[in-house]
């Protein structure tokens, strides 16, 4: 059995919830709560247990031995214990949790579909993968939430192969999610760690507690990251890997500068908590995105590098937009740009890029000013298939991007621009720091004609096409009379008509003269 069938039988247990009357963008967290009580105990069984270990009393054995109203309130009572429990990381999965539940039955059916799965082979492929696959599912599924923003695992697996994160590097992600990034980081270390050696083994210890630093806004979020981080076996220090807390407040200010930063931040401006309200940051916004760039390229030692998603607007917006650019490009060499195509992300329409760059010249890490040259940009967007579910956007999309990437992490290697066409059709172009400068420091470069955009010079005039509106919107109206008059409303319709009449300033006269 693979872990994509293990995970579909999981989301089919979200059946069991929905008969209990638990609602469906809550089905991950019930389900969660006592997935992982039952996985850290098939940890436990291969000999792989966690530095923060759930408590006696509080395993899975203790749930399977029960039945009824007795198992019910067990589980009810375990979850609250689990919430004040010593272990701070343990506490902060668990706190504020409780079951929906309230048929001892659907419990008891939970239970016994968990105690029915093929757990060797989920050892087999990892634990940590089975779980992400089920957050992944949910993201899928759902569309709302963190999930209309889940970075999709193809996009973070290709960024990290470009990136290439080493064994003894801090890694930061300041609006960490789930956890996608900092896993595939450890992931991507541990997997190379045969050509790393012993240099490799002298640093797990620091790879496994402390070389992993995340950030995560809302509650119920880190709480699913601290469970993918501990089921991939990172630990991190008294907090686990991921802080609770806000990058663009205290927490985000306090933090040390690292050697790489990989992120997502949430798109929009900020409305409620999680804005920015940072002393330390030189460029006042409301727009999250800008601020967290701030953040980014200022925490980051000399030689430090990034990879970040951005939305469009993050690219071209004028004002503190220009200004941050600006910076960036002083203090940063922002070597490469990839366009991303849309319909990728679960919220609708949004596009977005990544930007990697590094932290000084290439010549000088402490250099502070004009330190982007060239930008080169990957356009993957124009002429690109509408992804979606039915169209998954996967590995294979991106492979054209790596190779012109290139082997180095910092966008030294050998570069072309004839990718995927000749001259001004290849998706790879060069932009000189003039050259940018001369489109005002906008970074929404593009020069491909997309087939499937409108040529703006064939559309009709505004004046027709207002004309055509108005004209759909009478024959509608006109639809609507004989509807209502139809159903006997005939009242009712001339009533409307009167007020319609006065909304247009015509007269009655004026009405049934055009008519």
């Amino acid at each position: 059995m693979t872990n994509s069938d293990i995970v579909q039988k999981l989301w089919n247990l979200c059946d069991v919830l929905r008969d209990d009357g638990i609602n469906y963008s809550d089905y991950v967290t019930e389900l969660v709560l006592l997935l992982f009580i039952k996985m850290e105990y098939e940890q436990v069984q291969n000999n792989d247990s966690f530095s923060h270990k759930l408590p006696e009393g509080a395993r899975w054995p203790d749930l399977s031995g029960k039945s009824g109203s007795e198992l019910l309130d067990y589980y009810r009572q375990m979850l609250l214990d689990l919430g004040t429990n010593k272990d701070r990381v343990i506490a902060a999965i668990y706190a504020d949790a409780q079951t929906r539940l309230k048929e001892p039955h659907h419990l008891e059916h939970l239970i016994k579909s968990l105690d029915g799965i093929d757990w060797f082979s989920a050892r087999e492929d990892g634990l940590g993968d089975l779980y992400e696959g089920l957050l992944e599912k949910n993201a899928n599924e759902t569309k709302s939430g963190a999930g209309q923003y889940f970075t999709p695992r193809p996009l973070i697996d290709s960024i990290i192969k470009c990136i290439k994160p080493q064994p003894g590097e801090t890694i930061q992600d300041p609006a960490a999610g789930t956890a996608g990034f900092l896993i595939a980081a450890d992931t991507y270390i541990k997997n190379n760690a045969d050509s790393q050696g012993k240099p490799y083994e002298k640093a797990r210890t620091f790879q496994r507690n402390q070389a992993f630093i995340g950030v995560e806004l809302v509650p119920g979020t880190r709480r699913l990251a601290l469970m993918n981080t501990m089921l991939h076996g990172m630990e991190g220090e008294k907090d686990g890997v991921v802080r609770l807390g806000n990058a663009l407040g205290e927490v985000g200010a306090n933090l040390p500068k690292v050697d790489l930063i990989l992120s997502n931040p949430p798109f929009g401006t900020a409305k409620g908590g999680g804005g920015p309200t940072r002393t330390d940051l030189p460029y006042k916004t409301s727009n999250k995105q800008l601020s967290f760039l701030q953040h980014i390229y200022l925490g980051l030692k000399p030689g430090g590098r990034a990879a970040v998603v951005l939305p469009d607007n993050a690219l071209f917006e004028g004002g503190v937009g220009t200004e941050v650019r600006r910076d960036l490009l002083d203090k940063c060499n922002l070597h490469t740009l990839l366009r991303l195509p849309t319909g990728i992300f679960y919220a609708h329409g949004v596009k977005t890029n990544v930007l990697f760059f590094q932290k000084g010249s290439q010549a000088n890490p402490r250099q502070e000013t004009d330190c982007t040259k060239r930008v080169w940009v990957y356009d993957m967007r124009s002429n690109m298939p509408n992804f979606g579910k039915r169209s998954p956007f996967n590995a294979e999309h991106l492979s054209p991007f790596e190779l012109a990437y290139g082997e180095d992490a910092n966008g030294n290697s050998t570069r072309s621009e004839n990718v995927g066409g000749i001259g001004d059709q290849s998706r790879f172009r060069v932009f000189t720091r003039d050259q940018i400068r001369d489109r005002s420091d906008s970074l929404d470069l593009s020069w491909l004609k997309d087939s499937n955009s409108l040529n703006v010079d064939e559309l009709p005039s505004p004046e027709a096409l207002a004309s055509e509106a108005m004209a759909e919107l009478t024959d509608a109206l006109r639809e609507l009379e004989q509807l209502m008059n139809a159903l006997g409303a005939k009242d009712e319709a001339e009533a409307q008509k009167h007020i319609l009449a006065d909304v247009l300033g015509l007269t009655v006269a004026q009405e049934i003269m055009d008519e």
